[in-house]
């Protein structure tokens, strides 16, 4: 075992975009770890959470919703916001910009602060979900680029903000994951060809993957991490 099974034992957690791909793989390990966790998404997800997570309807980019479902927790220890949409090409559209922002940006935020007052009293932790799109720029998607560079910054900011009430943030960025959200780029091999050739350990990385190391910034073995933006990538970043 790469952790104790027992790691976040007594520990509530929320995350959000968490019906499907790496959301989902994050819900499932936190629950293997034995925290209590409540996943989020726009729907019920494709069935990849495992029995006795719970299930909350909820869009980010509302901030009722938002209030809505960080008011059902008494008490909460870990947020990890994985809620995200891309809309490729349609993105130069701006009205589709502001939609993208709204949800992987702004949303990123509303959970955050309302989250604060409830993560402040367990001295609890956040992670953010980037992308390797935080780093550089991708043409077909302004606005998923614009924004993941965003969760970037609002991560350092938060850390910094949140500090002395004993909250820690920090970000994963994720590099080419197989996900239903890069299905269409898997199945077509003159486009995953380029990506998996630039990829120093030569494959599609998990949601497995990413959960792992979301466990690890939420453990007690981060303790002394915030404000820290960490590729989750097989090497992409730096070939």
């Amino acid at each position: 075992m790469t952790f104790d099974s027992r790691l976040f034992e007594g520990r509530r957690a929320l995350v959000t975009g968490a019906t499907q791909g790496i959301g989902a793989g994050v819900a499932n390990r936190l629950a293997e770890l034995g925290a209590r966790v409540t996943a989020s998404g726009i729907d019920r997800g494709d069935g990849s959470l495992a029995a006795g997570i719970d299930v909350k309807i909820a869009d980010v980019s509302k901030e009722g919703d938002v209030a809505d479902l960080v008011g059902s927790f008494d008490a909460l220890d870990i947020v990890v916001n994985c809620a995200g949409i891309i809309r490729r090409g349609a993105e130069h559209d701006p009205d589709v910009f502001a939609q993208v922002l709204a949800v992987n940006l702004t949303g990123t935020m509303r959970i955050c602060s309302a989250a604060r007052p409830l993560l402040a009293q367990r001295r609890g932790t956040i992670v953010n979900t980037a992308s390797m799109l935080s780093f550089f720029g991708g043409s077909l998607v302004p606005g998923y680029a614009a924004s993941k560079g965003g969760v970037a910054q609002l991560t350092k900011s938060l850390a910094l903000a949140y500090a002395q009430e004993g909250i820690r943030v920090n970000a994963v960025a994720p590099g080419w994951i197989a996900t239903p959200l890069t299905q269409a780029l898997q199945d077509d091999p003159a486009r995953a060809e380029p990506i998996l050739s630039r990829t120093p350990l030569g494959r599609w990385g998990t949601p497995r993957d990413v959960a792992d190391v979301v466990a690890f910034l939420c453990s007690p073995a981060a303790a002394f991490m915030t404000g820290v933006i960490l590729p989750v990538d097989g090497g992409y970043l730096v070939a």
